[in-house]
């Protein structure tokens, strides 16, 4: 049985409150009722953290909640970490007399620290989210390439999910910085937005002014589904961005006579979820393809399609999706939903490269995973 997030909200902020208000009592009666007026307002805001744009409130509620939600993360992992280690005190005082006077200490100070390095931790992680992503190049060695595509390059921009806090400001300093690298074609690997066409066609806009020499190319991802990928995919290319369901382009050398590179790209792994006629399939976005080209790269949003992807015959997988984990310590558990969590990967005779991503979904807020503007360059191997 599911039960309602409001109220599993309200349990995990019951939680904290129990753990750590008595404490604060007995040393500041006003500390204690500040922060008990935060946790109310937190476990009404964080439901609203999870819910689609413009459901019961406008952006500015939307955002005040996906602060409240990182801040509160951090505050429910501390938390859980001072009981671990209240847990330990009192079993070495049933051991050892006299230590629990320094038990009670701690537990009072304790419970001072945890609000606070829970809000130091939140704004530093909102100073890793919100500046511009970083460049991250990446050689990938591809056996039998062929002269003329030694050093192509690749800009590869995912998990950018332009929304309620990510808008047009940011996506034109990602713009700005691809069109500075000389790429040779732009990657857009999925989950570009977290909202409808209507609310952010404005803000996706700068992507139509991104350079390279064979154009920019996008694979859906999971959010796409949730936010209208149907939409999402003809406004995308209206201003320019070849999206890739299921199927391919060659890309041609500067040498001619050259066997051409395949650019393939398929639907999100779950997208038949949404829609049945976007099932992912690596071997239909190789239909009618060279049998002998260059190199076969697959744009695919999730890590999960490496398998497929292999047996299909491709080199090279560019993906996204995990975000490196985001922070801690989340990260820890993205391994147990996809096989790679970031950096580049081998599986058989496949490449597969994991974007940390080059936006953030929900807090705002990265530890241990920047974000980046990833150049991978295909080398001879």
């Amino acid at each position: 049985m599911r039960l309602p997030l409001p109220f599993v909200s309200l349990l995990v902020h019951l939680y904290v409150g129990w753990r750590l208000l008595p404490a604060l009592a007995a040393d500041s009666p006003l500390a204690c009722g500040l922060f008990a007026l935060w946790l109310a307002t937190s476990a009404l805001l964080l439901p609203m953290a999870l819910r689609p744009q413009g459901q019961r409130g406008g952006r500015t509620l939307k955002v005040a909640a996906l602060v409240a939600m990182g801040l509160f993360s951090s505050l429910l992992v501390l938390t859980f970490l001072r009981d671990l280690l209240l847990l330990a005190g009192t079993v070495a005082s049933l051991l050892v007399t006299g230590p629990g006077d320094r038990l009670n200490a701690f537990s009072r100070w304790s419970a001072r620290l945890v609000p606070l390095a829970a809000i130091a931790i939140t704004a530093f992680g909102a100073f890793n989210a919100r500046r511009t992503a970083q460049v991250r190049r990446v050689d990938v060695p591809i056996a039998g390439l062929p002269a003329g595509f030694e050093g192509f390059t690749i800009a590869q921009l995912s998990d950018v999910h332009v929304g309620p806090t990510i808008r047009g400001p940011y996506v034109q300093a990602l713009v700005d910085k691809v069109n500075t690298l000389g790429a040779d074609l732009v990657a857009i690997t999925g989950d570009l937005v977290d909202g409808s066409v209507p609310a952010l066609s404005a803000h996706v806009a700068p992507l139509a002014t991104l350079r390279s020499r064979h154009g920019s190319f996008f694979v859906t991802g999971n959010h796409e589904y949730y936010a209208g990928a149907h939409a999402w995919i003809d406004e995308l290319q209206r201003i320019g961005i070849r999206v890739l369901l299921n199927g391919h382009v060659q890309i041609a050398s500067a040498d001619s006579q050259e066997r051409p590179l395949v650019l393939a790209g398929v639907a999100d792994f779950g997208a038949a979820h949404f829609d049945p006629g976007h099932r992912s399939d690596p071997v239909a976005a190789l239909a009618g393809s060279p049998a002998d080209p260059a190199a076969r790269v697959l744009l695919a949003h999730q890590p999960r399609s490496a398998a497929a992807a292999q047996a299909a015959g491709f080199d090279l997988q560019i993906s996204g999706h995990t975000h490196g984990g985001q922070f801690w310590p989340w990260n820890h558990f993205v391994r147990f939903q996809q096989p790679y969590v970031a950096g580049l990967h081998r599986l058989g005779k496949l490449w597969v490269y994991v974007s940390r991503g080059t936006g953030y979904w929900g807090p705002p807020k990265r530890i241990g995973a920047p974000s980046e503007i990833t150049l991978l360059r295909l080398v001879r191997g």
